[in-house]
């Protein structure tokens, strides 16, 4: 489903501040694959992450997504594949829309343009079903502004709004972590649960080494731009966090013991 063959990406290159972000990167989805990835501050996950979206152009290498190779795709013309939630809950909805309007953005987005306007009484339910089942009442209000709704309810809705139509990956980008620990919980239960019922491939960036555990079929920890450690199944499922920060001091030399990002 998904193919990073051999992608580097190094930014500033020939000046003072050059920092190589993704080196000799490889990696292979397949399709159903709930992927959690961690790693410590500049490791490279967000950029991996960016680069497969089309974010930016990557050095050397390939991307394939659906056996489509889109490493010279732009980043609109990949959005037909992906869905993205990113950590800031302010990104990705239209805070002056109502919530209805930007569901209809959402089903609609790379379908070809008619000259229809408005949201149809078969859509309308269509979206109210959809937003029962997040349980935060937000099927009741659908005419109101999403800019008034708090963050945990924006990052629920964004979620639906990426899934709405199964993309072929979906990207999650520590999409909880701007979040209360109680919202935080309730969010990510909402993502597994709509993964598994969509059975959609999925990565998710976390900070968080005990849900990186309990999440997903696999488990992948980045280092300096490469992946140094791949696991999943029953092994993925018997992991203690003692286990990935002792893959963490052999990787980094001891330089992730005080990494509070990593550790929280």
């Amino acid at each position: 489903m998904l193919e990073i063959q051999n992608v580097s990406k190094t930014f500033n290159a020939g000046t003072v501040n050059e920092k190589t972000a993704l080196n000799g990167l490889n990696l292979k989805l397949n399709e159903g694959d709930f992927v959690t990835v961690i790693g410590g501050n500049g490791a490279g996950k967000s950029t991996m992450l960016n680069a497969v979206a089309g974010v930016w152009p990557v050095d050397c290498g390939k991307i394939i997504i659906d056996g489509v190779d889109v490493t010279r795709l732009g980043e609109h013309q990949r959005a037909a594949y992906i869905g993205r939630v990113f950590q800031d809950p302010m990104t990705g909805t239209a805070a002056t829309m109502q919530i209805e309007e930007n569901l209809a953005l959402a089903a609609r987005r790379g379908k070809p343009r008619t000259l229809r306007i408005g949201i149809t009484r078969a859509e309308r339910e269509q979206y109210r079903e959809l937003l029962k089942s997040l349980d935060l009442g937000l099927e009741n209000r659908l005419t109101a502004r999403v800019g008034l709704l708090s963050g945990g309810q924006r990052q629920a809705l964004t979620l639906l709004m990426a899934t709405m139509n199964k993309p072929k990956l979906l990207l999650l980008d520590e999409h909880t972590a701007a979040l209360d620990p109680k919202t935080a919980l309730k969010v990510l239960t909402l993502s597994a649960k709509i993964v598994e019922e969509n059975h959609l491939t999925t990565m998710m960036i976390t900070h968080n080494m005990k849900d990186a555990i309990k999440y997903g079929n696999r488990l992948i920890m980045m280092h300096e731009g490469h992946i140094i450690y791949d696991v999943s199944g029953e092994e993925k499922k018997n992991l203690q966090v003692s286990d990935l920060l002792a893959k963490f001091q052999i990787a980094s030399g001891g330089e992730f013991a005080n990494d509070r990002m990593i550790l929280s």
